[in-house]
């Protein structure tokens, strides 16, 4: 039995858990830092076709229906007079059993974890990896040490894991972008809660978007911003009640009413990657954030974290784990060039640039030769 350890008990270290539990051959133990799931409401999270057929195998499917919610279209907006540009039908590249999906980010989070109570451990801090042949040893900070056979780092954006094996060389970069998250509830009548609205604006856009039946709307705006370095690693400052106040009074055309309907509303700083870190070892392979992070302008991190679970899942099955980092590196880049083209295009300011964005965009959206390439070769495993 070849035995595995995951670190991070996030969307893609629960979800490569969750198939390699469904194996007599492996046993799995997941390590998390944290003494408990974070299971944060107002954080809404959009599943493409692509990894809404992954989840399948782990009977995703048999989720609630009130849990989740099926969108039909993309409409863009102008945030400047809220004029409609155009609509995208994301349907379009839905099959009877795998449909774009929108979702609270607990609702997937428990769902994940719901058969992996014992595996779970927390307070688990790493403190050294060391390679030995064909084991892996692992010490965490209380002086526990374990062997196994594979190790899966999946602790995040800021994992720990890999500045230990990159001995701190490969960081991720702020991308003089902040995020403004929260939720509208149900009561609330400011926006569609029947599809994806996007509302494009000069250094700005928002998304509003349905994460239940019940008519729940997450609410995630991306806003160009410089922060000197200092600011960027005070994480307290995005908790300041002033600093927030001063953030909400910079967004373009919102009136107070709009923002008082908004629950549990959140700063932070984007982070993105800016290079791969490639493990010289087979055993030891990254996922999900900890691989790469994206600009959240293609809204395929959550997907992105679970297509590479799976791919890792076959290839640790298949014994073909040298490839996993290759094929891994070439999906990442199609999707992150994309992801960096669509903040640059929703984010134009001069009004020459905008009319023609609006005018080729009210084209491409009804091309279905363009919108296979752009999206179908990323929606479609």
């Amino acid at each position: 039995m070849k035995k595995i350890a995951i670190i991070g008990a996030g969307i893609s270290g629960l979800f490569i858990a969750n198939l390699f539990k469904k194996k007599l051959d492996y046993q799995v133990a997941i390590y998390e830092k944290k003494n408990s799931i974070n299971l944060e409401e107002g954080y809404g999270i959009q599943l493409s076709v692509n990894s809404i057929k992954l989840l399948n195998e782990i009977q995703f499917d048999k989720l609630q229906n009130n849990k989740k919610f099926n969108p039909d279209k993309i409409n863009f907006y102008s945030v400047k007079n809220s004029n409609k540009i155009c609509e995208l039908n994301i349907s379009d590249f839905n099959t009877e059993n795998c449909k774009y999906t929108t979702l609270k980010r607990s609702s997937l989070i428990n769902f994940l974890k719901k058969d992996l109570e014992k595996e779970i451990k927390f307070d688990h801090s790493i403190s050294k990896i060391e390679q030995q042949d064909q084991i892996v040893k692992i010490t965490f900070e209380n002086n526990e040490i374990y062997e196994f056979d594979y190790l899966i780092i999946s602790d995040g954006v800021f994992s720990k894991s890999k500045s230990l094996l990159s001995k701190n060389q490969i960081e991720p970069k702020f991308n003089d972008t902040l995020a403004i998250r929260g939720i509208i509830p149900s009561s609330s009548n400011m926006a569609d809660k029947k599809n994806i609205s996007l509302f494009l604006g000069s250094n700005f856009h928002y998304v509003i978007y349905p994460v239940s039946s019940d008519g729940d709307l997450n609410f995630i705006a991306v806003m160009k911003y410089n922060l000197s370095e200092d600011e960027q690693k005070d994480f307290s400052l995005f908790k300041d009640d002033n600093f927030i106040k001063k953030i909400i009074e910079k967004t373009p055309h919102f009136n107070k009413e709009f923002f008082d309907s908004i629950n549990d509303l959140k700063i932070y700083p984007v982070f993105v990657s800016h290079d791969f870190f490639e493990v010289n070892n087979n055993n030891i392979h990254l996922i999900g954030d900890a691989f790469f992070a994206f600009p959240p302008s293609f809204a395929q991190g959550a997907s992105q974290s679970i297509e590479g679970a799976y791919e890792l899942f076959e290839n640790i099955e298949n014994n073909t784990e040298s490839n996993f980092f290759r094929n891994r590196v070439n999906k990442t880049k199609m999707v992150n060039n994309r992801s960096k083209f669509n903040q640059f295009v929703f984010h134009l300011s001069n009004p020459l640039n905008i009319f023609v964005r609006n005018f080729f965009l009210k084209r491409l959206v009804k091309n279905k030769k363009f919108l296979e390439g752009y999206l179908g070769k990323i929606y479609k495993n």
